[in-house]
């Protein structure tokens, strides 16, 4: 509140409040005054007035009665008047009103005030029961009373009107000075220099002018104080300012040296992982070929130390590679349909064989709110669980290991996953949890020594989730086990619910089953299927049971062949082992083995080949062979349904479907595509068959035109080619015609990186094979594409999950494409690069790739000697032109022809001559021509001096 406002209400405001109470009180003094006044005069009258009215009522004089009455109504507030005489009505005179007709007869005189109507009562105390009524109208009471109270409003309003003027003359006197102080302090704050005041004030206002005048001057001082102060500390900061730049620029060109040096590391570690890849690639490839052969126990010993030791260091070079592309930078996630279930399972499986060797217990959950395509990577997802699952069976020595995967959050097409991997393994502490996630560190030191590994799996994960927009975690209590877990922010593409693989309209099973997470995932899925679950064996149409691996050795399988063949239902057994020889088992009909951990398609498919064999068991012989069981074999997936029945055709119970519903016959066409024809000479060495035909075809351009004549069963596509390569022949191919768009198309080729596996599925291929090929490869293709696979042949040491493990981690880490490897300028001549060390010519190793046919393997290596003048000119002309893409396709059909032939020198100098031509280009590849041009004449001698004559194709 302001002064004047003060002021104002101090003079105006506290006189006019005590002037009003002064008026209020007499007012309300004079309007007590008046009620007595009044009320004084009708007692006196009416006690006058009442002894006369009774006596003439007494007597019967009317006349006196009504002299009496008129003397009572002469009185001004007198309004109406009325004699009452046992409750009749003697006299009245005016109108009474509402109050004054409801009175009971008195005892004495009664006044009774009802606002502007007063009654009063008398009694007659001449004459028994009469009483008299007065109704008495009190508004010239309430007419006086506001007079009274205007006149004192006029004199509070004339009174106010003195004061307000007083007031505001004083207020203006006091204030204008006041104003002016403010006017000038505001001029102060803006930093403006205001005039001194006038002094010609009262006392007390001259004192407070004195007071600014002086803090004028003090101000003014402050100020010209503060300009020097300000030039100067603008002196020093100009100083400061040039010598922080020079600072920063010493710290951005340090900086740039860091940026730099760490680019160099990853560099570095990019070029050693690859250059250290490509000569373990062929000691690998080779131990693969070496294991094929016949080996005596200590040497195969020896060689399996070998693939583990190779394993091992693949993967550390895998690991490092992949850390180096995440600090660049440089890992781009894909964006595809991803089926969670067939990719847990897939890891599952090939991590089945190190949890099977410790007898742990491995199982997948996904729950059935998971949708069943969701959009990801599905690389870097493989790659995550595996890194997890791996962890928990390598810390874990006996109990279980479970991975669930559930919806955490879900709203229309986006959802965030969790997927979760629990072990009973050793567990963690706190503080070896708080640096579980750091590269190159493990829980302990000594982990490293008694499990294994670099410390780099963890960390990979985590960049992985976070570059997803996901995050890590793990709950562990030391020596109680872990759960490692992670949520990823995905999309859905498919329905929430997905559809069961079975439908068995309420088929009896019985379920046998020790390990309770298993055993309750198996009700949940058979609930799934709609089969009811019955608790004995005689009751059931199938049987499920999980049995110890120790029950299949010679000793105890004839207890178990008793009791499969007292029941009345075919059984399927599940080993937590890999498969054992399941028709030397001599099992009764219709019952198999499965091995665990059971993939949902691979159980679905085994129960409906079961049920379906037990409705037709009558044609199926029963089998008659001894059991054989290697305990530590190891399993994959797909080897799991070779060991139960399949369901049998509706027209023949005894023979296989054919393979295409478009083939009448048994037999399977198939066109290979290559410009090599070593390379098409091989292939059709290896495939054709009494179930297989082969029609080769020279170029894209023949491919086509023989497509156009003929609907072939399967494509085996050389990718490139002279003309139309592979993917313009696929493209051109697939629109011929609608069923050419359904039939398999398979990439053949030599050197092929992730990006670019993907680029050739996407183009229209249905898979990818690398040359040389894998046998075992190449026969699961041809059993899924066409239902017939290759001859028998030997089997590596390795099961083919640990190969396929070897290939998805080797694809993966070289998905940059060769523009955007990391230094791949720096790369430096080496020995081990121009294969010194390996022999030009090695039949053995020619006749196990050509099947073990040495003849095959002799004819192949001439054809190879006598394509090599052409493939010399070629390579003269297209360096002579700097014609690098025409080089590329020398050298690409050199690596090819190459692959199948026991050339192993020059097979390693043209994988590292086509790897360098394309990350390098053609400066990069000359330092090794001389050497190549050495094998190759070494080729030529050996093709002059053995006389062997090249490989024709049919005429």
């Amino acid at each position: 509140m302001s002064l004047r406002t003060r002021l104002m209400l101090a003079l105006v405001g506290l006189p006019l409040l005590l002037l009003g109470l002064a008026i209020s009180l007499a007012l309300y003094q004079d309007h007590g005054l008046r009620e007595a006044a009044m009320e004084n005069t009708l007692s006196t009258a009416t006690r006058l007035v009442a002894p006369e009215m009774g006596e003439a009522l007494s007597l019967d004089d009317i006349a006196g009665v009504q002299a009496a009455a008129n003397r009572l109504m002469d009185i001004p507030s007198v309004r109406a008047l009325r004699l009452v005489q046992q409750d009749q009505v003697v006299l009245e005179l005016g109108r009474l009103r509402a109050e004054a007709l409801n009175v009971e007869p008195p005892s004495q005189g009664l006044l009774t005030q009802h606002y502007r109507q007063w009654v009063l009562t008398t009694p007659i105390t001449a004459v028994d029961g009469a009483y008299l009524v007065l109704d008495i109208d009190a508004s010239l009471l309430l007419l006086a009373t506001y007079s009274d109270i205007a006149r004192g409003a006029m004199i509070l309003l004339v009174c106010g009107l003195l004061l307000f003027l007083v007031a505001f003359t004083l207020g203006r006197r006091l204030t204008q000075p006041l104003d002016d102080i403010a006017h000038l302090l505001d001029q102060l704050a803006a930093g403006r220099q205001p005039h001194h005041l006038p002094l010609d004030h009262p006392l007390e206002l001259a004192e407070l002018g004195r007071r600014v005048n002086a803090l004028i001057d003090h101000q003014a001082r402050a100020r010209e104080d503060l300009q020097q102060q300000i030039e100067h500390a603008t002196s020093e900061l100009q100083e400061s300012m040039e010598t922080i730049e020079v600072q920063n620029i010493e710290l951005d060109m340090a900086h740039r040296q860091a940026v730099e040096a760490n680019r160099v590391k990853s560099e570095f570690l990019a070029n050693m992982s690859h250059e250290i890849r490509t000569p373990l690639n062929g000691i690998i490839g080779f131990c693969r070929l070496l294991g094929r052969s016949s080996l005596d126990p200590r040497q195969r010993e020896w060689l399996d130390q070998v693939q583990r030791a190779c394993d091992n260091l693949m993967s550390l070079v895998n690991d490092v590679l992949d850390f180096s592309k995440l600090e660049a930078g440089r890992l781009v996630l894909e964006q595809v349909p991803v089926d969670l279930q067939s990719l847990v399972d897939e890891v599952l499986g090939l991590q089945a064989p190190l949890a099977q060797q410790k007898g742990l217990q491995l199982l997948s959950l996904i729950y059935d709110d998971v949708p069943a395509e969701i959009t990801g990577d599905p690389l870097r997802l493989r790659q995550i669980i595996t890194n997890l699952v791996n962890n928990a069976i390598k810390f874990t020595d006996r109990g279980e290991i479970i991975v669930r995967v559930m919806v955490e959050h879900s709203r229309h097409e986006r959802l965030t996953l969790r997927i979760s991997v629990s072990d009973t393994g050793i567990g963690l502490s706190d503080s070896q949890q708080r640096r579980l996630f750091q590269a190159f560190r493990q829980a302990t030191a000594g982990h490293s020594r008694q499990y294994g590994g670099t410390g780099l799996g963890l960390a990979i994960s985590r960049q992985l989730i976070e570059q997803m927009g996901g995050t890590i975690g793990v709950d562990s209590t030391l020596d109680h086990g872990s759960t490692f877990h992670f949520t990823l922010p995905l999309t859905s593409t498919a329905s929430q619910v997905r559809a069961p693989e079975l439908a068995l309209d309420q088929a009896s099973i019985f379920v046998e089953e020790p390990h309770g997470p298993t055993h309750r995932a198996l009700l949940h899925m058979l609930e799934q299927w709609d089969a009811r679950v019955v608790a004995s064996p005689q009751q059931a149409a199938l049987a499920l049971e999980a049995i110890a691996v120790e029950e299949l050795e010679e000793g105890r399988i004839g207890e178990l062949r008793a009791r499969l063949r007292q029941r009345n239902c075919p059984t399927l057994l599940l080993i937590n082992a890999g498969l054992p020889d399941v028709p030397g088992l001599g099992l009764p009909d219709g019952s198999g083995v499965l091995s665990k951990p059971l993939a949902r398609q691979t159980l679905a498919e085994a129960v409906e080949g079961a049920l379906a064999g037990a409705r037709h068991r009558p044609s199926l012989p029963a089998p008659t062979s001894t059991p054989a069981l290697p305990p530590g074999q190891p399993s994959a997936p797909d080897e799991a349904l070779a060991a139960v029945p399949t369901p049998p055709s509706e027209e023949n119970t005894s023979q296989p479907p054919p393979p295409s519903p478009d083939t009448p016959t048994s037999v399977a066409s198939l066109l290979i595509v290559d410009d090599s024809e070593t390379n098409r000479l091989l292939l059709r060495e290896l495939v054709e068959g009494p179930e297989r035909l082969v029609t080769l075809a020279t170029s894209g351009e023949e491919a086509l035109a023989l497509a156009q004549q003929r609907l072939y069963d399967m494509v085996l596509m050389d990718i490139r080619m002279g003309g139309m390569d592979g993917v313009e022949t696929t493209q051109a191919i697939r629109r011929l015609s609608h069923a050419w768009s359904q039939r398999p198309i398979i990439a053949v080729t030599a050197h092929v990186l992730e990006h670019q596996r993907r680029a050739l599925l996407q183009s229209g291929m249905d898979d990818v094979l690398i040359k040389p090929l894998d046998t075992e490869c190449l026969d699961r293709l041809l059993r899924d594409r066409l239902g017939s696979g290759l001859a028998e042949t030997p089997l590596a040491p390795h099961s083919t999950g640990s190969d396929k493990r070897r290939q998805d981690t080797s694809d993966a880490d070289e998905s940059a494409t060769p523009d955007e490897a990391l230094g791949e300028d720096q790369y430096r001549d080496r020995s081990d690069d121009q294969g010194h060390d390996l022999p030009d010519i090695d039949i053995a190793l020619g006749t196990r790739l050509a099947g073990g046919r040495e003849a095959l393997a002799r004819q192949l290596l001439a054809s190879l000697g006598a394509s090599l003048d052409e493939t010399r000119r070629e390579i003269e002309s297209a360096l002579a032109a700097e014609d690098e893409e025409a080089l590329l396709d020398s050298i690409h059909a050199l690596n090819g022809a190459c692959r199948y032939c026991g050339v192993p020198r020059m097979a390693l100098l043209v994988e590292t001559l086509e790897t360098r031509l394309r990350s390098r280009g053609i400066d990069g590849v000359r330092p090794l021509l001389p050497t190549l041009e050495q094998a190759m004449t070494q080729v030529e001698r050996w093709q002059q001096d053995s006389g062997e004559t090249p490989l024709k194709g049919p005429a």
